[in-house]
């Protein structure tokens, strides 16, 4: 007798499922793991199997495409200097909307990037650009602006505000810091590594009950070939018991461009007022 013959279809689609993963981990070693929450239904999990064994099985032939041809060919866009500045929104959005309906979006991280580069920069740069040629249906292909043109100043300046000084200048103890160079100086400290830096940083929290922040703001950032300055202020209260600690000064925070990574490191960060 077929086993399958007295299971529901929903038991069915949990036995394919569980066929499936078996199949994936023994053959590409895939590893699965239970998420929390709202479990997936069978049939969501079973289309998202075959969707992942779909693409692989075409991804291991390897054939690319231009973004051109992926979404094919299309002559009704006009060239960058062909279109007004009054008409350049909606060509945007036609052209965002046309990708996106063929399986390819655009996006940007900077808020400093126009409609009028990003729809420049899709049909200079974006339609020669080679990517996988994989068709699975509802796949969308995403690319982002500042993969290929780092809005480097944007990106330093937020860096600096919210994963270094807003670390620092909070109660919670400070784990990692992400994009430090290995010898950093803080304030009066020069040289240290990664712990020796983490542990100065906590002397100083672990000194107050609570660290509140007012204002931490970045005010501007200049680069200079591989050197990159960001400045800005700060305002925070600490508590000791019923007796507080108010700072109200300036932080600056150094970069230096690692041209073996090809990315930009903290090497100094300075926080006028504050003796750690």
């Amino acid at each position: 007798m077929n086993e399958f013959e007295n299971m529901s279809e929903e038991e069915k689609l949990k036995a394919e499922n569980d066929f499936l993963k078996m199949k994936m981990m023994l053959e590409r070693g895939a590893e699965f793991h239970a998420i929390e929450g709202e479990p997936l239904s069978s049939e969501i999990e079973n289309q998202f199997l075959l969707n992942l064994i779909e693409f692989e099985k075409q991804f291991d032939s390897r054939k690319t495409a231009t973004v051109f041809d992926k979404i094919g060919k299309p002559t009704q866009f006009k060239l960058p200097g062909q279109v007004p500045d009054e008409e350049i929104s909606k060509a945007w959005k036609d052209l965002s909307a046309y990708m996106s309906a063929h399986g390819v979006e655009l996006s940007a991280s900077s808020p400093n990037i126009s409609e009028r580069e990003l729809y420049r920069f899709a049909i200079e740069e974006l339609f020669d650009h080679e990517m996988d040629d994989i068709n699975i249906p509802g796949m969308v292909s995403g690319f982002i602006y500042d993969e290929f043109h780092p809005d480097y100043i944007y990106d330093n300046t937020r860096y600096a505000t919210h994963e270094c000084i807003k670390l620092i200048l909070a109660k919670a103890n400070l784990d990692y810091i992400p994009g430090i160079a290995k010898k950093v100086t803080l304030n009066n400290h020069h040289a240290l590594d990664e712990e020796n830096l983490k542990a100065i940083i906590n002397r100083f929290k672990e000194a107050f009950d609570n660290i509140v922040a007012g204002e931490i703001n970045a005010s501007n950032c200049v680069i200079e070939e591989d050197v990159c300055t960001v400045n800005g202020s700060y305002k925070i209260t600490g508590f000791i018991g019923n007796e507080t600690v108010q700072w109200n000064n300036n932080w600056t925070v150094l970069f230096h461009f690692n041209d073996d990574i090809g990315y930009w490191l903290i090497t100094s960060i300075q926080i006028k007022g504050i003796n750690f």
